[in-house]
């Protein structure tokens, strides 16, 4: 069982920048991909970001393409996902999840899910 503990959100203003860290407690960490994923209120679940289990290849939704970065830590058991020229339809809750496929840019085949941190973008 892998548990995910998600910290970093919060309130920020249109532009400017947060980063988001995702531990997690399984030793077996670096067998996993990562990923984020976010719910806006009144929305479904959405595929972020997606990191490989060596780092080496990520995946972007097309709405943060270029704006957000998805990195892991494989010796401090950690992901992270930076997050620059934050616009206000960035708001929602972000998930942590892990997975033993390549991707997963659908919710219910994620294995693993963090309990969230909310990002609050004001315009």
């Amino acid at each position: 069982q892998v548990q995910l503990v998600e910290s970093g959100g919060g309130l920020v203003q249109a532009g400017d920048s947060l980063r988001l860290s995702c531990a997690a407690s399984e030793r077996t960490f670096s067998s996993y991909a990562m990923g984020w994923f976010r719910q806006a209120p009144g929305k479904e679940r959405e595929f972020v970001a997606g990191v490989s289990v060596s780092g080496g290849m990520t995946k972007y939704a097309g709405s943060v393409k270029g704006r957000f970065t998805i990195s892991r830590d494989n010796a401090k058991r950690t992901q992270y996902l930076q997050m620059n020229s934050l616009k206000a339809e960035d708001t929602a809750v972000y998930y942590c999840v892990a997975y033993r496929a390549v991707f997963v840019t659908t919710a219910s085949l994620v294995e693993y899910w963090g309990q969230g941190t909310q990002v609050t973008v004001s315009s």
